[in-house]
């Protein structure tokens, strides 16, 4: 597959053209150049932050070296031999953990569609959930510690049914106010029609 740059596309994005093994071309969409894409484009799948990645890998990590620490007290200093086997299995599922994270936080994302926003994620179980906006009642932002550290937030929206509320981690604060800001707007005009 070869490709060659060409001008930008009618949406200012950068478009190159690509040669399939067949012979054929087509036109894709280059990778976006900053990290902050613009949150109201509607029919577009958003992705998160790549800090999400991060802040993941350091409170899984630090989790890993409680866990091996732990252990280690207990069989070398306590002589408690037994403690091998769920430390052990917890190193596994947290080494597991670590192993699929970044392909876990590539399968989460948002779309902004005429009536309602589709929430997705999972590798193996796949998750979409559909939030019609009028259903929306809260609109709300949390962020911890190491989320701070790291400038990302999470956007957590409730409907009156508990199964379709929805929370999209991993999105720049930036980001997060203005989705919840449109959200808001949004609900609250689709409420009044009803």
């Amino acid at each position: 597959m070869t490709n060659s740059p060409k001008a930008t596309g009618p949406d200012s994005s950068p478009v190159s053209t690509a040669t399939d093994q067949a012979g054929g071309t087509f036109e894709r969409l280059a990778e976006p150049r900053s990290e902050n894409r613009l949150v109201l484009e509607s029919g577009v799948w958003h992705q998160i932050s790549p800090k999400y990645v991060w802040v993941q890998f350091i409170s899984t990590g630090l989790f890993l070296l409680l866990v091996v620490a732990v252990t280690l007290v207990l069989v070398l200093l306590m002589h408690q031999t037994w403690a091998w086997i769920p430390g052990g299995i917890l190193t596994v599922i947290l080494v597991w953990s670590l192993a699929i994270l970044p392909r876990q936080a590539r399968s989460i994302g948002y779309q902004l569609r005429d009536d309602d926003l589709v929430f997705r994620k999972g590798i193996l179980w796949q998750r979409f959930v559909a939030v019609p906006y009028g259903r929306m009642q809260l609109v709300d932002i949390t962020h911890g510690p190491l989320d701070r550290g790291f400038g990302i937030a999470q956007l957590k929206f409730v409907t009156a049914a508990a199964v379709t509320g929805v929370v999209i981690p991993g999105l720049e604060q930036q980001t997060a106010e203005t989705l919840r800001d449109h959200l808001v707007e949004v609900a609250e005009s689709r409420r009044t029609g009803l």
